[in-house]
């Protein structure tokens, strides 16, 4: 599917979150289908680089994921444009951008990780529909969605090496855990020293992900005991779940078994 991009401008500047490539063709591909469109037409005069206003809309449709914050300036104009869209939208937020506008609006809320971190709950608006329907579900939709964002994570989850560090090296992954067990850790400045790799990591080119620290050895013992609080307060918390118990029959069942 071929790209045609202005120079960028102010509206390139826009914060724009990036669905990942799986996600947006499973999208495109379901457009394409659902109302028997040409997906060599499709357009995404929101990538990086794009300028909405100014785009060559002449005879294409737009599948694209707008900034969010201006999803109600960027439908108005098209409404006036005459441009043809399909365009991603926050679940949450959905029903108010239908208002009296001649849209459709598919509250599919699916997870959808985007390409800096962010995983949103997202649906749909578009004016591909017929103008008389104002809401409705897509279920195919929201399996091909979900499908292709299951399959994405898996693929990072691949990428991310697993590491494991000295007591002394701390990590954000390592300490933000105690916020939820409601154990405090406080690290005096003097006891610490930020460091983004180890020696032995920066041999073989790798690096600590964000950075991390090199704490003294009276604080690698705090996270030590910290550490032990937390596989505690972690079994206390799996022992508070409902256990259900065996009668005399069903145990009665079990001794003869085997």
């Amino acid at each position: 599917m071929k790209n045609l991009w202005k120079n960028s401008n102010r509206n390139s500047r826009r914060t724009t979150a990036i669905p990942p490539p799986a996600v947006y063709e499973a999208v495109a591909d379901w457009v394409a289908s659902e109302y028997s469109a040409d997906k060599e037409k499709f357009c995404r005069p929101f990538y990086p680089g794009g300028d909405y206003e100014n785009y060559d809309y002449n005879g294409r449709i737009v599948v694209d994921n707008p900034p969010f914050s201006i999803l109600s300036k960027i439908i108005d104009f098209y409404a006036e444009k005459n441009v043809k869209f399909f365009l991603f939208a926050p679940n949450l937020t959905l029903f108010g951008l239908k208002r009296t506008r001649s849209v459709t609006v598919l509250p599919i809320g699916a997870d959808i990780t985007y390409e800096n971190g962010a995983t949103i709950a997202t649906s749909f608006v578009t004016n591909l529909e017929s103008s008389d329907i104002a809401i409705r579900t897509a279920p195919t939709l929201f399996q091909a969605v979900k499908a292709a964002n299951t399959l994405e994570l898996k693929k990072i989850k691949k990428q991310l090496p697993k590491y494991s560090y000295p007591d002394n090296v701390l990590t954000a992954a390592k300490i933000y855990p105690y916020n939820k067990y409601g154990i405090d850790v406080v690290i005096k400045d003097s006891e610490c020293r930020f460091i983004r790799s180890l020696a032995s990591q920066r041999v073989k080119k790798k690096a600590i992900f964000g950075g991390g620290f090199l704490v003294s050895e009276n604080c690698a013992n705090i996270l030590r005991q910290a550490e032990r609080e937390k596989a505690e307060r972690e079994k206390a918390e799996r022992e508070k779940a409902e256990r259900w118990k065996l009668s005399e029959e069903e145990q009665r069942i079990i001794k003869s078994l085997g």
